[in-house]
């Protein structure tokens, strides 16, 4: 159901003005209560009627070509895939086509070998022609071949073009199936890999070592003569194993390991590959699919993310095209999609509800205007008690690698079964704020019991040095790092400690012990201390946090400055605080506002949006930071012209603007949270209206 019906059917009444501060107007209560309650009005609208907000987790353009070659190789594109979503498939692959005929890898991006190959070729899958639709797709055609043909698309492209058939399997480093038969004591066993890494490769060397490869089409047959420079029979594909396009090499191997590289395929493969030896990887690949049926089983087939779901169900094909995993994994991919003004896209995951419902419970608790919302908040904290998982998944975790899941969120639903630990975190936060509200305006309170749970539950979180990762605990060290295959991802082998992680676990243990005192009291105040004194070591010289899972740098610093705040740092006695308070004040646009460009997070230094446009979340993460930091205590004016920044950013309709991209997966994927837009300044609007409230009560002008 798309969210304007949702609007129809939930919209609000009342008329409120839709006001416009001019320069030299100042910002009053009745302005910011105005805009407030228009932005609330309308994103109540908005809600569905399970109490999550629907919306559209896109941004990463490698998503939907996956799952395309994935029921392409699998027969079963006309069994999902109908001639209306074809149409808006393509729509929306051609509307992200770049001025010089490439894709990006993302939305957002230049155009890469990876973004072009994958999203040229999935047009030719759905039935376009290179000279339809006035030569956009022969415009794509001539960027691959003027970069150098796909022999330089980096190794997940690799895999991909390999199992359709496009590119040879001898084209690849090896993923060898036997490593996940090794002693689990070794640094470098896959099951010490983060598991998004893990949970990827899991498929990705099951297919390398069956070698598989589609069926050989006739539109199959034109790829191989239309994405290379040179004839198909001709390709040397040992030289292109280790070779990657400018455009998408993020992480550029040494020689060094270019030579290991090779000596592994050149050497060990053939070894493997030979009688009596491939017994063991018969037993290798026996071992891989027990292991993909496990992660299908307890995720309800929708999987960690869209990319090993979409490579899982072409190994449930493999072992048997009649299988109810794979009818399963069918059933499902509608989760992923997602319609919109500019076609149809697949999402990141199968959606962030879980995470955005959190903020949002949050964010209206930070409003003071719970009574007049009642009903909303209600429907949202049902949402999210339905939305703990209840349960760990079965078996041995060791032997399975999975960590515990009991008491947990996910990023999105309870099916997708895989715990966060900042998504736990926030959702514990929102949980335990709405239980200090009437039962009779928000529902019953979340049972003690499940507070434990998901208190138990971060508690297994926590690092050896007292830090928090993603997933799961940091599993080995660092160094495992330089065996990263790929080419466009960095830091993607180890679940390092993030301080944004760190500062949700922080500020969740914090607030249950102020409200359940009696439970794992000293555990919890070893994690809490433990946690801050990581958060300040982060701290860079100039004051600043660098952001992994959001742009960037104003994302960093409202997650740091909430939570050292909440373990007692104030301006006055704490250094780290002072730094970056003026960190973010010297970011500040001339208009009030601040824009951070995700190029931030590509080079680790603050950058404006290009024309020093103001971003209503960026502006609402820096206002949250300051604000929490006692900047209206101190000098509010900062403040104020950040709020008429974002009440004059406010639409007709009570919402803010779409923007540019603020969510960010390990500084390289870049992609849309769907209601950032809204809930962040509604956050930031709402605590500003209410410390405003309370310095005038208190007697301060």
């Amino acid at each position: 159901m798309r969210g304007e019906e949702f609007a129809k059917q939930n919209r609000h009444q009342r008329d409120l003005p839709h006001i416009k501060l001019q320069e030299d107007e100042q910002v009053t209560e009745e302005a910011v209560l105005n805009s407030l309650r228009r932005a609330l009005d309308q994103f109540s609208s908005l809600q569905a009627s399970d109490g999550h907000w629907p919306g559209d987790f896109s941004g990463v353009m490698f998503i939907m070509p996956g799952l395309i070659f994935a029921l392409y190789v699998t027969r079963s594109l006309n069994t999902v895939i109908s001639p209306e979503h074809r149409r808006e498939i393509c729509r929306y692959i051609y509307n992200h086509q770049n001025e010089d005929g490439g894709w990006g890898t993302l939305v957002l991006g230049s155009s890469s070998m990876f973004g072009t190959c994958s999203n040229y070729i999935t047009l030719r899958l759905l039935g376009e022609e290179p000279s339809d639709k006035n030569g956009a797709l022969a415009k794509g055609r001539a960027w691959i071949l003027s970069h150098g043909g796909a022999t330089l698309v980096p190794q997940w492209g690799k895999i991909w073009l390999s199992i359709l058939g496009v590119y040879d399997w001898s084209g690849n480093n090896p993923i060898f199936p036997e490593l996940w038969l090794a002693p689990k004591f070794l640094p470098f066993h896959p099951g010490k890999f983060w598991c998004l890494t893990r949970m990827v490769y899991l498929p990705m060397a099951y297919l390398y070592g069956k070698k598989f490869v589609g069926p050989i089409t006739p539109t199959i047959l034109a790829l191989r003569e239309e994405i290379y420079d040179t004839l198909y029979d001709k390709i040397d594909w040992s030289e292109a194993r280790n070779a990657c396009a400018k455009e998408d090499l993020l992480c550029p191997r040494t020689l060094m390991q270019n030579a290991v590289w090779t000596s592994l395929y050149k050497c060990v493969e053939p070894v493997l590959s030979s009688w009596p030896i491939n017994r063991l990887r018969e037993r290798a690949l026996g071992n891989l699919m027990e292991h993909i049926h496990y992660e299908d089983e307890n995720t309800q087939y929708v999987c960690i993310c869209a990319v090993n779901k979409a490579l899982n169900m072409v190994c449930c094909w493999v072992e048997d095209p009649n299988s109810d995993s794979f009818k399963r994994h069918l059933a499902r991919i509608p989760d992923f999609l997602w319609l919109s003004e500019d076609g149809m896209k697949a999402q990141v995951y199968d959606g962030c509800q879980s995470w955005e419902t959190a903020f949002i419970i949050q964010a209206f608790y930070a409003t003071d205007l719970v009574d007049e919302y009642g009903p909303t908040v209600q429907r949202a904290h049902e949402f999210i008690k339905h939305s703990q998982v209840l349960r760990n998944h079965p078996g041995d975790q060791s032997y399975w690698h999975r960590h515990r899941s009991k008491g947990s969120w996910t990023l999105s639903s309870a099916d997708n079964g895989w715990a966060v630990s900042d998504t736990t975190a926030e959702a514990l936060k929102a949980v335990l704020l709405l239980s200090k509200v009437s039962s009779n305006l928000v529902g019953h309170p979340i049972e003690r019991e499940r507070l434990r749970d998901a208190v138990d539950c971060l508690l297994t979180f926590v690092n050896k040095d007292g830090t928090f990762s993603t997933y799961e605990c940091k599993r080995t060290s660092s160094w495992i790092e330089i065996l990263n295959p790929c080419e466009s991802f960095p830091n993607m082998v180890v679940d390092h400690p993030y301080p944004e992680c760190t500062s949700s676990v922080l500020q969740a243990l914090k607030l249950f012990k102020e409200l359940y005192p009696g439970y794992r009291t000293k555990e919890i105040e070893k994690c809490i201390w433990n946690a801050a004194t990581f958060i300040e070591s982060r701290q860079q010289d100039d004051g600043s946090w660098l952001g992994t899972w959001g742009v960037c740098f104003t994302y960093g610093a409202f997650f740091s400055i909430k939570a050292l705040v909440a373990v007692g740092r104030t301006y006055e006695n704490s250094c780290s605080i002072r730094k970056a308070c003026q960190f973010i004040l010297s970011k500040q646009l001339r208009t009030g506002g601040w824009g951070e460009s995700h190029v931030s997070n590509e080079t680790q230094v603050y950058v404006n949006i290009k024309g020093d446009r103001a971003h209503a979340v960026n502006t609402a993460w820096a206002m949250l930071a300051l604000i929490y930091a006692g900047q209206i205590e101190r000098d509010p004016t900062p403040l104020h012209r950040a709020a008429k920044e974002l009440i004059n950013m406010q639409l007709e309709t009570g919402e803010f603007p779409q923007q540019e991209h603020v969510g960010c997966f390990n500084c390289s994927l870049f992609f849309n949270y769907p209601n950032y837009r809204n809930l962040f300044p509604i956050w930031a609007l709402g605590e500003y209206h209410r410390r405003l409230g309370t310095k005038k009560r208190n007697g301060f002008a």
